[in-house]
């Protein structure tokens, strides 16, 4: 995804390249594209970690439900039901 972006980007700069610009004009595209890509990149870093956090606390949580249905088995287990 980042690469098409960029591949994007490239292409509509080398097209405007071949408009009748100044050199500044053209200075100024090819620096407002570089930001655009370099900003796309940290929004999509920061939805990657974002994700990687979401993740991570998902299976943090199940091996926490996994760890006290293990402990409160072995509790039942453990102790025989009473006569009556």
């Amino acid at each position: 995804m980042k690469l098409m972006r960029i591949m994007a980007a490239a292409l509509a700069v080398t097209a405007l390249a071949g408009c009748n610009k100044t050199p500044t004009e053209a200075t100024a595209d090819n620096v407002e594209a570089t930001a655009e890509n370099q900003a796309d990149t940290i929004e999509s870093s920061a939805g990657n970690q974002a994700d990687a956090m979401q993740a991570a606390a998902g299976n943090q949580a199940d091996a926490v439900r996994a760890e006290g249905e293990n402990t409160a088995d072995t509790i039942r287990n453990s102790n025989p039901p009473a006569a009556q």
